[in-house]
């Protein structure tokens, strides 16, 4: 197989607004250069200043040279049958793949990042930008900025990855779509419109049914993941259905996940109900032991008639989470029945725990802290807002909880801060709560950090 290693420059960093100035790609077979295409473009409009100071390629440069209509054939020969490879794929590939489909032509080619598989391949480096990285692996880097400089010590680059792990590397290649595997309906130009951004998203099939509901905190990239699964059945018959898609950004990944709880409720799709009917088959569940302790434990929430503190995806899940919680609280791993045991729990012998296992400690104690977890489960009953990203830059998201239930979520113009907080209500549109809403909330707010939260 192989490779073009590719970089370009542009006017800008948007692929709707710029330009190629400049175009390096250099041909690898798996072990060497073997090939190389040069040439700064006219980009066809003015290049900004800030650009020309980062490039050194000005205006008075490229006026002589070919614009991209004139290399746009030499570009899908010297790559054909080729995997596109750049640091940071997503961005020249994009741009180039935009250059191509204002000339009305729909280019593509299996894709791989050495962003991503560098991390992968060589771990622990303290950064993986192009000249950090370079410089660390001794490799030389002249002319950085400048497409001809950064393709070759990009191509130094992918030498080293695929001598390091040439298996593993080949796991980050991204294969392109493939037309003739999905509807003949669906357009993927509108795919290209599709921005990489937290959302829901639906599929339709042919009679407007919809099939499916999904959501991401990048909408386009999992998108792409369905159109590509030929994996599984299921997979591979959905693909062939989907003839439309819609998307609604978000900005929150908690709204994400709430609105796609939601919806997949209302309108109950074909290729959802399989899993709508085990979303969390798994709880967290309390009792009080006959020396007075509370135990915690993980079990099936069909087998209980209670309603678990907190529900999960899988036994696994569970028990990963509570293990948190125990270092979290300094609880006892055999009271949370982690760690099977007829002495003392194996935190206890590291002096992690604080012998309730072995009743050093009394249950009052303990049940203190195992009661502090609870109430934080429980949201202790507690009305505030989680103020998360919107989206876009001019606003913000707020997730309403009254009273440890959700209410409603919105979003509020970016300067809603100066109002008082129990003015907020007007930017949220009421919602229902059930179940699978407070579990999705309960894990969002132990688990992401970034958000803010903020008590009425």
């Amino acid at each position: 197989m192989n490779y073009a290693i590719v970089d370009i420059e542009t006017t800008g960093g948007s692929p709707r607004s710029s330009k190629i100035t400049e175009i390096a790609i250099y041909k690898h077979d798996g072990k060497e250069i073997i090939d190389e295409y040069v040439t700064l473009i006219d980009p066809e409009m003015p290049i900004p200043p800030f650009i020309v100071n980062l490039t050194g390629i000005s205006d008075a440069m490229v006026k002589d040279s070919p614009k991209f209509y004139e290399i746009a054939k030499d570009i899908v020969e010297f790559t054909k049958d080729c995997t596109f490879v750049a640091h940071n794929v997503g961005f020249d590939y994009g741009i180039i793949r935009h250059e191509f489909r204002s000339l009305g032509f729909d280019y593509r080619r299996p894709h791989l990042c050495t962003v991503r598989a560098s991390r992968y391949v060589l771990p622990g480096h303290d950064s993986y930008s192009l000249g950090k990285l370079t410089r660390s692996l001794g490799i030389e880097l002249i002319g950085r900025h400048r497409a001809g400089g950064d393709a070759l010590a990009t191509a130094k680059l992918f030498t080293i990855l695929m001598e390091t792990d040439e298996a593993g590397l080949a796991t980050f290649v991204q294969e392109e779509l493939n037309p003739k595997r999905l509807h003949p309906n669906l357009d993927l130009d509108v795919l290209e419109d599709i921005p990489n951004k937290p959302g829901v998203y639906r599929f339709y099939n042919e009679t407007n049914q919809l099939i499916y509901i999904g959501k991401s905190i990048h909408i386009k990239k999992r998108i792409e993941q369905h159109l590509r699964n030929n994996k599984t059945k299921k997979g591979i018959e959905m693909q062939r259905e989907i003839s439309r898609i819609e998307f609604e950004l978000t900005g929150s990944e908690l709204i994400a996940l709430l609105l796609e709880s939601q919806l997949i409720k209302q309108h109950q799709p074909i290729y959802n109900r399989a899993l709508r009917k085990n979303k969390f088959p798994y709880g967290l569940y309390h009792y009080t032991d006959t020396r007075g302790y509370i135990q915690l434990h993980i079990a099936a929430t069909g087998k209980m008639q209670e309603s678990p503190l907190l529900s999960f995806t899988s036994k696994k899940d569970g028990t990963n989470q509570l293990e948190y919680m125990i270092e979290e609280f300094e609880l006892c791993q055999k009271l949370c029945n982690t760690y099977k045991t007829q002495s003392s729990c194996f935190r206890f012998e590291i002096k992690e725990c604080r012998g309730a296992c072995v009743q050093e400690e009394s249950p009052e104690d303990y049940n203190a802290r195992c009661g502090d977890l609870i109430d934080d489960l429980m949201m202790n009953k507690e009305t505030f807002y989680v103020v998360d990203k919107g989206r876009s830059k001019g606003e913000k998201s707020l997730v309403y909880v009254e009273g440890g239930s959700l209410r409603g979520y919105g979003y509020a113009p970016y300067h809603f801060h100066r109002l008082k907080p129990r003015k907020w209500s007007r930017f949220i549109d009421l919602t229902s709560d059930d179940r699978d809403a407070r579990t999705i909330l309960k894990l969002f707010l132990r688990k992401n950090k970034k958000h803010e939260v903020v008590h009425v």
